[in-house]
């Protein structure tokens, strides 16, 4: 099971929320605003599995808590919102969060989604992950399974694991062109929460973390898909 931190100044969200968790066997500890968000990440022992934030709270928002965790750590994050408009969750998803669950919403909803989070990074699992193998290379391109990283000319990008994951699948066949539903499954499984909206934020987050060392390997395929173009 995980061990999770909530993050909203509602303290009757944060109640509902620990409850539906602690009842799925997850531990949870609660933050009232963004500063203590990032105060008890940095303090968690252990760290923490999965964060859920709310977008709007005192101190520091939950989008610059996730710009801030995620200059330094892959952890999913989750985001918690009563923004329902569709240009708040794009902008969620390029800051580098996972999914997004907008207010009100149902426990047992987002209990599943974190579930659906936690597969992709194989954590918590009553089973051991199937072996991997240790790097997997094309051209100037490297990634790392067992480590979680990546390398472009053996410099350095850190990526969210949505972004690790959807990167894997195109680097494990350079040059097939994937559809955006071939791309998610593969990469997430068949039992996904993600649309194919969320799937070209991720892809242009990723685009952008490339273009900042000079490189673009990650190719559109206007109406079709994406694919993988290494030197």
């Amino acid at each position: 099971m995980a061990h999770v931190l909530i993050a909203d100044d509602d303290p009757h969200i944060r109640e509902v929320l620990r409850f539906a968790l602690v009842r799925a066997g997850h531990t949870v500890v609660e933050a009232a605003d963004g500063r203590e968000a990032i105060a008890c990440f940095h303090a968690a022992q252990p760290p923490f599995d999965c964060l859920l934030l709310d977008i709007v709270m005192p101190e520091e928002d939950g989008l610059e808590v996730c710009r801030r965790l995620r200059a330094t750590h892959d952890t999913p994050i989750l985001f918690l919102s009563s923004r329902d408009d569709e240009l708040d969750r794009i902008l969620g998803l390029e800051m580098g969060a996972d999914d997004y669950v907008t207010k009100p919403f149902s426990p047992r909803e987002v209990v599943t989604r974190l579930k659906v989070v936690l597969r992709r990074t194989q954590r918590g699992a009553s089973t051991p992950p199937a072996p991997v193998p240790a790097a997997i290379h094309s051209g100037h391109l490297r990634l790392e399974p067992e480590t979680h990283r990546c390398y472009w000319r053996e410099r350095e990008l850190v990526l969210t694991v949505s972004e690790f994951e959807l990167l894997r699948v195109l680097l494990a066949s350079p040059g097939r062109v994937f559809s955006r539903d071939a791309l998610t499954d593969q990469a997430f499984g068949p039992d996904h929460h993600i649309t194919d909206r969320t799937i070209d934020s991720h892809i242009r987050r990723l685009r952008r973390k490339f273009a900042e060392l000079g490189a673009d390997p990650v190719e559109t395929v206007y109406g079709v898909g994406y694919r993988l173009s290494v030197p």
